[in-house]
Parts: structure tokens; C-alpha cells; sequence
């Protein structure tokens, strides 16, 4: 019995030795890693900036009076000649009545007195008035036309003071809240208030600088914000937004700004769905050259600690090694360039990023 229970001992204990073997080979973790993509890509350098409304007209109430009615729902879009605001208008009206009135005055004054005249010329001839007497009449012919002009002037005035107590749209866009309620009262005779703004989105202007010295090696040698390098120049903004953006460079100023020592850039951007606003924080990625074997792993694949980016290689033993890069731009959105610390024949760990540790033994798994 002794010798059979000591033969059922080492069988088992054989047994759990073959299930520890096991059960450390399945402990080995598998992880997928790639080799870097080598390509040629363009360099950017980036700047912020701000991108503006391509046209922006404030509507302004040039008259006195109150706001009988506003027009249109703020932030909508309204058109070129849309009505957004009416202002009280009855002194106008008045005003254009009485400037009405004057003239047919003038008017009537007027042909007395070019009457009074040819009948005086004619009379001179006969010696029955004196020469004098023409002449008088001539000058009040003349007053009375003068008059006439006068009246006309105030008549031309009155009624556009009339039309500004309809207030429409100068241009076409997306319109701001309104500074005055309807029964706000509004004092534009002395000096235009402003009611309301339009932003015409429709295209915007991204606007940056560059220091003076850094402008001729990547503009001036590139030819200028016109040269085949500078369209389509990409654009980030603070948040992700639905499309990408890019600008056409048309504009650089022509002077540097002494305070600054930089040089205004413009570009034009064509607004998507009216994503963009007026005012928001733009970054421009400016190209300033090709690296035509630039080495790029995949964005999600570097860490970052307090030393800086690192990535994790598998070595020909199949061993985790922490390895420190330093980095570039991301390219084609998924893709980020190394400049420093990567080759193109390391293999670089790409998935659960959490699980590997330095040193650690792994399955590496080949993947694209």
C-alpha cells in the first residue's frame, strides 16, 4: 500500500509540474506590433492665428425713434435687403411733406418771376420799364431757381431720413442678437447706433504671423504666399470639427511690424456648412520642406511620462525595450513622424500600450 501511494504521489506531482510548465507558457503575453511606414512627406511648421468673416457689415439706425418691430431671429441667416428693423417714422413723414411743400413754392415762385422777366425784356424794348427793372427781374428769377435747388436738396434729405426708419440687411449672412429691443428707443440723427452685425461665413480669412526671420527661408524661397507650396495649406482648430480645412495664401504685408519683428500672412478658407466663425483660434500648419524618408508609426502607439514621448520596440529576443523618440507632426490624421529614437527596422508595439513594462518577454504578432 505504502509503495502504491508513493507511485500516485509522483504521478501527481509530475502532473502539476506539466501544468505549472503550461500554464507559464500561457502567461506570455501576445502583442501586436508593426514595423514603421516610410514615406515622403511635406514639413510643416505651425502658427496661430484667427480666422475672420471674409465680409461683416454692422446694421446701423441712422434716425431718432422708437423700434416698432424687429424682424428676424438672432444668429439666422437674412438676405441682402432683408427688412430687420422698423423705426417710428411719422416726424419723417412730416418732414418730407413739408420739404414737398417748399419746393412747389420754389417751383411756383419761380415761374412768376422767369414771367416777370421776359415781360420786362420785352418791355425794354419799348423804353416802358428801365433797365434796372430788367435786371431785378432777371436776379429774382434767379434766387427763385436757387431756391428751387434748395428745396429739392432738403426734399432728397427728408426722404432718405424717411428710408432709415426701415432698416434692412446691407449684405447677405448669419446675423448677431440685436442691441435694442423692440420699443427701444434709438438717437442715430447725431451719431449711427449700431443695432445688430451681419457675418457673411460664406469665406473666411485666416490671418497669422511669421518672424522676419524665418520668412525668406520658407516663403521668399518658395515663392511668395502665391507659390504651389502655400494652397491648400492645412488648418487645426482647438476642437475636432466634421471637415478638414485648408487655406489659400494671397496676401503678405508689405512691412515688417517693427514691435513684433513679424510679417502678416492672409489666406482665404472656404467655410464648410458654416462650421467657422468669426473670431475662432486657428492653427496653420505652413509646409516648409520635404522629408523623403520620413519614419511614421501609428499616433496611438506613443505614450507620454515625464521624460517626454517614448514608444515600446520588441528586440530580437523578443523583449519589451522603453525607447524614447521625439516626434513630429501627425500625418494623414492617424500617422505621427519621428524625428529621433525609431528606425525602420525596429518593431514597435502598437496595442494595449497599459500591459507592456519594460523588460517583459512577449509573443510578438506582426500586424500592418
Amino acid at each position: 500500500m505504502k509503495k502504491i501511494a508513493l507511485m500516485l504521489l509522483a504521478a501527481a506531482t509530475v502532473a502539476t509540474g506539466c501544468k505549472k510548465e503550461k500554464s507559464g507558457e500561457a502567461e506570455t503575453p501576445v502583442v501586436d506590433v508593426a514595423l514603421p511606414t516610410i514615406d515622403s512627406v511635406v514639413l510643416h511648421k505651425t502658427f496661430p492665428g484667427v480666422v475672420t468673416a471674409g465680409d461683416k457689415a454692422d446694421v446701423v439706425g441712422r434716425v431718432n425713434g422708437t423700434i416698432i418691430s424687429k424682424n428676424y431671429t438672432s444668429g439666422s441667416f437674412v438676405n441682402k435687403g432683408q427688412v430687420l428693423f422698423v423705426i417710428e417714422s411719422q416726424k419723417y413723414q412730416d418732414l418730407v411733406r413739408q420739404a414737398e411743400a417748399q419746393l412747389a413754392t420754389a417751383q411756383s415762385q419761380y415761374e412768376l418771376y422767369s414771367n416777370q422777366y421776359e415781360a420786362r425784356k420785352k418791355a425794354l424794348l419799348s423804353d416802358a420799364v428801365s433797365q434796372m427793372d430788367v435786371l431785378q427781374a432777371k436776379s429774382n428769377m434767379e434766387q427763385a431757381a436757387a431756391a428751387i435747388a434748395s428745396a429739392k436738396a432738403s426734399l432728397a434729405q427728408a426722404r432718405l431720413n424717411l428710408s432709415y426708419c426701415t432698416v434692412t440687411a446691407p449684405i447677405s449672412g448669419y446675423v448677431s442678437p440685436s442691441t435694442l429691443s423692440t420699443g427701444g428707443y434709438v438717437g442715430g440723427e447725431g451719431s449711427p447706433v449700431t443695432l445688430c452685425t451681419i457675418y457673411n461665413n460664406s469665406t473666411l480669412t485666416a490671418t497669422f504671423d511669421i518672424a522676419d526671420s524665418e520668412y525668406e527661408s520658407m516663403i521668399g524661397a518658395n515663392g511668395g504666399p502665391e507659390g504651389a507650396m502655400f494652397s491648400a495649406v492645412p488648418l487645426t482648430f482647438s476642437e475636432a470639427l466634421p471637415h478638414r480645412y485648408t487655406a489659400d495664401l494671397y496676401y503678405e504685408a508689405p512691412n515688417v511690424n517693427q514691435s513684433t519683428g513679424t510679417i502678416q500672412l492672409k489666406g482665404i478658407v472656404k467655410n464648410i456648412d458654416n462650421e467657422l466663425k468669426d473670431g475662432m483660434y486657428v492653427t496653420v500648419l505652413l509646409p516648409y520642406g520635404v522629408n523623403p524618408k520620413a519614419v511614421l508609426v501609428k499616433d496611438a502607439s506613443i505614450g507620454t511620462d515625464q521624460l517626454g514621448k517614448y514608444v515600446y520596440v520588441v528586440n530580437d529576443s523578443n523583449k519589451v525595450v522603453y525607447t524614447p523618440i521625439k516626434v513630429g507632426e501627425v500625418y494623414q490624421d492617424s500617422l505621427r513622424i519621428v524625428n529621433e529614437g525609431l528606425g525602420p527596422k525596429d518593431r514597435y508595439v502598437t496595442k494595449a500600450l497599459l500591459k507592456a513594462r519594460d523588460g517583459m518577454s512577449v509573443k510578438p504578432r506582426m500586424t500592418k
